[in-house]
Order: structure tokens, then sequence, then C-alpha cells
């Protein structure tokens, strides 16, 4: 797990790519992978772009003299801001390039709403479920002796034929490329990735009082302006709450009076 610099470093690009990641989707994840591939290869390239030695405008100068002519104008952004970013460890930028093209995967279910990701979240944990019956399976999944595209074939069945491209996708690369882990523990980083961007529809409200259908009614109108999104409630009773309400999106955390609450909640999403 990443900490400090590499930490930040990597919040700060799914915060400045989000974007980029909405716009490309699967298209932009499986540039992405591609580019972790050779960056996997090569470790005198992770070195260099790890280097921080080298200014930012060298380790630019390097990413577009590789990968200029190979990516598409936004996966080159985003790997250029990966590249200019500090990291603690080497491997640290690998990892992070990996967890943002996990993002762009998830981004395309996100078109979906909560819904879609919810349906790709349930692929990836059934996937990991089905898989973890048979020691058989697991077996054929693992085998670095069996050919790559075997194995892609045998994830894609287990799947299934309704399974959505972000799906494939990520199984796919769990299986064909786990960069040293087993590829069931891999789906299951990226089923967290999932869940991350699942808790930003999520509204968990936290009430004084049981609210009538009026009320939840308002609410959820209220918080959908706010956050400009359909958010799915899940409301909680709780006597002690401070000023009547509490209500969490993602990072974003504010109690209150419930009138007040909502308008100060839009003032901060329009700062």
């Amino acid at each position: 797990m990443m900490a400090g610099a590499s930490r930040d470093s990597l919040n700060a690009v799914l915060t400045a790519s989000g974007p980029a990641l909405a716009e490309g989707g699967v298209a932009l994840s499986s540039e992405l992978f591609s580019a972790l591939d050779v960056l996997d290869e090569h470790g005198a390239l992770r070195r260099s772009l790890t280097d921080p030695a080298w200014s930012t405008e060298r380790r630019h100068g390097l990413v577009d003299s590789l990968f200029g002519g190979r990516l598409t104008p936004g996966a080159l952004q985003v790997l250029k801001d990966l590249a200019g970013r500090r990291w603690s460890a080497e491997r640290d930028l690998g990892d992070a390039l990996e967890t943002v093209a996990a993002h762009a995967a998830a981004a395309e279910a996100e078109r979906g709403g909560h819904d879609g990701l919810a349906g790709l979240s349930r692929e990836l944990l059934a996937f990991n479920r089905t898989a973890e019956t048979s020691h058989e399976v697991q077996w054929a999944l693992t085998d670095q002796q069996a050919p790559v595209e075997a194995r892609r074939r045998l994830a894609e069945r287990l799947l299934g034929a309704d399974s959505s491209q972000s799906g494939r996708l990520l199984v796919a690369r769990a299986v064909t490329a786990p960069r040293g882990r087993k590829p069931f523990r891999a789906v299951r980083e990226f089923a967290d990735v999932v869940a991350q961007r699942q808790r930003q529809w999520i509204a968990d409200v936290t009430v004084a009082r049981e609210l009538d259908e009026g009320q939840r009614a308002r609410l959820s109108s209220g918080l959908n302006r706010a956050f400009g999104r359909d958010l799915v409630l899940d409301v909680t009773v709780d006597p002690t709450v401070v000023g009547g309400i509490r209500v969490q999106v993602g990072d974003d955390v504010i109690d209150g009076s419930m009138s007040n609450r909502l308008n100060d909640l839009q003032r901060r999403m329009a700062a």
C-alpha cells in the first residue's frame, strides 16, 4: 500500500485526470495498461521517471519521446502527470498507473450511475467466488506455462457472455498481468477501486427522527441538485445526532439543521 508522497501524488493525479478518465473509459484504460506493460518491462525507465534528480521537464520529455506516437493525447497527458509527481518508491509509479487505469475502466461503468458501478462490482466479486470454488480453475488461471490467450479466454467464459467491457478488461488484466500477485488478489483490488467510486454516489444520512415520504423526497432532491448526480440515500435514525442531521457523500461531511444544511451544501458546491 502506498504511503506519504506516493499516496498524495496518486490522489492528485486522480483529481486532475477525473474528466479525462470519465471521457476515455475503457479505451483510455486499455492504453494506460499498455503503457504499464512497458514500464514494468524496463527498470531503467522506472528509475528515470522516479528519480528526484530529474526535472519534471526532463521526465516529460522522456515520456513524449517514448510514448508520443503510441498513445492518444489524453493517455499521454495522464502518463506525463504521473511522471511529473514525487514517488516514495520506484514501484509506486507502476502501481499508481495501474490504479488510474482501473479508475478509467470503472468510469466507463459509472456512465450508468450507481447501478452501473454496482453491476461492475458484482461481476468482479462473482468472478472471484466462481474461481475460488474450483482448484482446477485456480490452477488454470495461475499457470504461467499456459498461453496468455488461453487464460484470458477462460476468464471471459467465467465472467459470462453478458459481462461488461469494463469487467472483461479488468479481469483479463488481472489474469494475464497480475504483477506478482495472485489474479484473484488483483481482481479484489480492482473491485476496491469500483467501491471507492461507488461511495461518491451514496449519501449516508443520519437524522434525529424518521423522515416521512415528503421530507425524504425533498432531501433527495436537494442533495441531487447540490452534488449534480442522482444519489442513493442510506438513511439512519439517531436521536443524538448534532443539529438534527448529518450527511456524508464520499469525503464530504456536513451536519446541522436540515434546512441550513442543504443551503450550506449548495453554497459549498457552488464555491
